[in-house]
């Protein structure tokens, strides 16, 4: 059984004591597991499942290491994604979930509320290259609601739709004065 749980297929475990298994059916202790596809799996297993932590090295170069609960991530951990960058927050059957950091290769970064793998509760997102900074509310990894900030102290406050203002919300300028209005 690879990562996502789905089927059987061909593995070996070596168990702690150098034991190698064709299946860690029944097995409780530390293993470490490779998976046809290429994946490997060395941590905790309790009764033949991956459950409490380990380091999971994906074929494609990804890595996960944290917690494990009935063979998918969960609690807290750390997905190494090769090319695109790193989370380290909370994961819950498998997906980001909960509070958590993501810092893309480019040094964006996000750092907020997730739901199921998607952006979604109160975060905040800072363009790297720009310094620019969006922060309020997210759903399904876009801003809803909140702020779009310049670094020179210009922001706009009020509803977004594709992560840009549109709808009420108010223009704030460094001098002190203000454009309300609905924007398109």
């Amino acid at each position: 059984m690879s990562e996502n749980g789905e089927g059987e297929g061909k593995y070996q475990l070596r168990t702690e004591n150098n034991e190698i298994k064709t299946s860690s059916r029944g097995f409780t202790g530390q293993g470490t597991a490779s998976y046809e596809n290429g994946d490997v799996y060395e941590g905790d297993f309790i009764d033949g499942k991956r459950l409490g932590t380990g380091v999971y090295r994906y074929k494609n170069g990804n890595i996960f290491e944290g917690g494990w609960d009935d063979n998918v991530k969960s609690g807290i951990g750390k997905m190494n994604y090769t090319g695109v960058g790193e989370y380290h927050g909370y994961w819950e059957n498998g997906r980001r979930h909960g509070e958590g950091v993501f810092t893309y290769k480019n040094g964006d970064v996000y750092s907020g509320w997730w739901k199921y793998g998607q952006k979604c509760g109160y975060g905040s997102y800072l363009f790297k290259e720009t310094g620019m900074k969006m922060t309020g509310e997210w759903k399904n990894s876009t801003l809803s609601m909140g702020q779009w900030i310049y670094p020179n102290g210009l922001y706009f406050q009020g509803s977004f739709e594709n992560n840009k203002p549109k709808g009420d919300g108010t223009w704030y300028f460094k001098n002190g004065n203000t454009l309300a209005g609905t924007f398109e």
